[in-house]
């Protein structure tokens, strides 16, 4: 989760998310409306005005936070409970440096508080909006978890990219050649690895798809890439070994096909067979 604003759908109601320290927060403004639309700061004042609330906000501080201002925070428990007691959000913070619940302002304004503390204010609000509130939270961590892990093996394919093409610059690249004849050289290596895995070259896979934005690599899918990174390793060996291109190729779609057949279960092998002749 960034530290933009992140939305997920409970129950009708729009509930925005942010990351603070590294922390999830949940508007718990958002929440009270599931309780009233027209008025979330008074349910969350409510909320606040109780000496159970007040218990489990100094806990969680006392916890988490070594700056909690631990006297102020004595003078709103012996005052919870009471008619006269009124406690908002903004005095809480102000009164005793703490950061389980924050204050925001602005177009995503509103009050957020930590998913521990989140989760018991939407206890309070309904049981039932709660235990739907954690399923489309859980939802939302385990979407991010796939994207963060495809996008790690993405950079470590560039980062490998950058290992392979330094190797043809240092074995294949004759010091006499011109910058075109160098990209040329690039996109021909480039190709070794398009054809060992996916059976064609970059220009073939943008005729055959005219319509679509970027590279044959920009479509693959996590397996592949990590074979990919996988070939682009081997490759800058077998440059480095002074192997001809024609046995790199070979070689390579033999260990691409060994390595997506583990992979995949051998689901995509078919794909990868028409290296063979390449």
């Amino acid at each position: 989760m960034s530290n933009k604003n992140v939305k997920i759908a409970v129950n009708g109601l729009e509930i925005g998310l942010l990351k603070a320290q590294q922390e999830d927060f949940i508007c718990i403004t958002d929440i009270a409306k599931h309780k009233n639309p027209e008025a979330p700061r008074d349910i969350i004042k409510n909320w606040m005005r109780s000496k159970n609330t007040i218990e489990l906000l100094g806990l969680w501080e006392r916890l988490h936070n070594p700056d909690f201002k631990q006297v102020e925070f004595d003078l709103f428990r012996n005052e919870a409970g009471y008619n006269h007691f009124v406690l908002s959000p903004q005095k809480w913070i102000e009164a005793t440096n703490a950061i389980g619940i924050q204050s925001k302002s602005g177009r995503y304004g509103g009050t957020y508080a930590h998913v521990d503390i989140a989760l018991e204010f939407a206890s309070w609000v309904s049981v039932e909006f709660k235990f739907y509130l954690i399923k489309e939270f859980q939802h939302l961590k385990s979407q991010q978890a796939k994207e963060l892990d495809w996008d790690i093996k993405r950079k470590l394919t560039k980062i490998n990219y950058r290992i392979h093409t330094d190797a043809i610059k240092e074995n294949l690249i004759p010091t006499n050649l011109t910058p075109l004849q160098v990209s040329h050289v690039y996109a021909n290596e480039a190709d070794v690895l398009n054809v060992a895995l996916f059976g064609k070259t970059a220009k073939a896979w943008r005729d055959e798809n005219p319509d679509e934005k970027g590279n044959i690599r920009d479509y693959a899918n996590v397996s592949q890439l990590v074979c990919l990174s996988n070939l682009e390793n081997l490759n800058a060996v077998f440059i480095s070994d002074g192997l001809i291109q024609s046995d790199r190729l070979l070689r390579l779609n033999q260990i691409a096909i060994q390595q997506m057949k583990i992979l995949l279960q051998d689901s995509n092998l078919k794909k990868l067979e028409g290296g063979k002749d390449a």
